[in-house]
């Protein structure tokens, strides 16, 4: 989708130029409960230090092909979002009003971080989304001459992120949340978006795997099917679920009985009035 590019070796998200962004989605959505997806990447381009952006995102939500602020993608989004974010926008915006940046926790970026999102939540861009993520980590991932893997693992409500990004193949723990409730059915994709700065981001491959999780009948109780995102012990605003169209069958019926209660009423309303004249007329003569 959008500037996107389909290359012999990899799919090009976006060129190392300005105002450009691009997406690759699944057509099939995803029923496995239990599940791991490994995503071969590269960032790269001729920016020097903080002169690149904007990164890339890999997604599992319930809308594909939403052309949008956040790394390409719609902003307040149903699902997982795991962002790598090259560029420091909150600390040089500081910079730039010329005041002191002083996070309660220093980030070094490239960064990589993770949100999950029930559709009321905003990405907070020139935060870099510090409010609403559930952990993250930094990740020297920009003009590497070996090949950077990221992993999105999802089992029993863990949710595990890790990376190869050191050229020794070798998965580093990232991010790790317990009791993350996601629907089965989304759809992947990964997505990305240059602004002012630019990069070349590319997509070598996507690889799911199914993983094969016993679970006890306790486990099988508590580990039901959800409809919407959610993290334990994480409050998200609540949305309130739209009413169900009518059918064509009860729009008839309502249509049907209000007419019929009309009329009756109506038929009513003569009577009545019928009875009041005759005792009008009885009282006159």
């Amino acid at each position: 989708m959008g500037n996107a590019m389909v290359m012999t070796q990899y799919i090009r998200l976006t060129p190392d130029m300005q105002s450009k962004q691009g997406a690759l989605w699944n057509r099939v959505p995803c029923f496995l409960r239990d599940w791991e997806l490994q995503v071969h990447f590269k960032i790269h381009g001729q920016g020097k230090k903080n002169l690149h952006g904007d990164g890339l995102a890999v997604w599992y939500t319930r809308d594909r092909m939403q052309p949008g602020p956040v790394f390409g993608n719609m902003d307040k989004f149903v699902g997982l979002g795991v962002f790598v974010d090259t560029y420091p926008n909150e600390e040089k915006q500081q910079e730039a009003q010329k005041r002191r940046y002083s996070p309660g926790v220093q980030r070094v970026f490239p960064y990589i971080s993770a949100m999950v999102n029930n559709g009321s939540l905003s990405y907070d861009h020139e935060r870099d989304g510090r409010p609403t993520e559930l952990g993250g980590c930094t990740a020297i991932v920009r003009n590497l001459h070996y090949d950077t893997f990221l992993v999105i693992r999802y089992v029993k409500r863990h949710l595990t992120i890790m990376m190869d990004i050191d050229g020794k193949h070798e998965w580093r723990d990232c991010i790790e949340v317990p009791g993350v409730r996601l629907p089965r059915g989304y759809y992947f994709g990964t997505s990305s978006i240059t602004g002012d700065l630019s990069d070349n981001h590319d997509v070598i491959s996507l690889k799911l795997f199914e993983l094969t999780v016993e679970r006890t009948p306790e486990e099988e109780k508590l580990h039901r099917d959800v409809f919407l995102p959610s993290v334990d012990n994480m409050k998200l605003p609540e949305m309130t679920a739209p009413l169900p169209p009518l059918s064509g069958l009860a729009l008839f019926l309502i249509v049907f009985f209000s007419l019929v209660f009309s009329v009756f009423a109506i038929v009513i309303g003569l009577i009545l009035y019928n009875k009041w004249q005759d005792q009008s007329r009885k009282r006159f003569y």
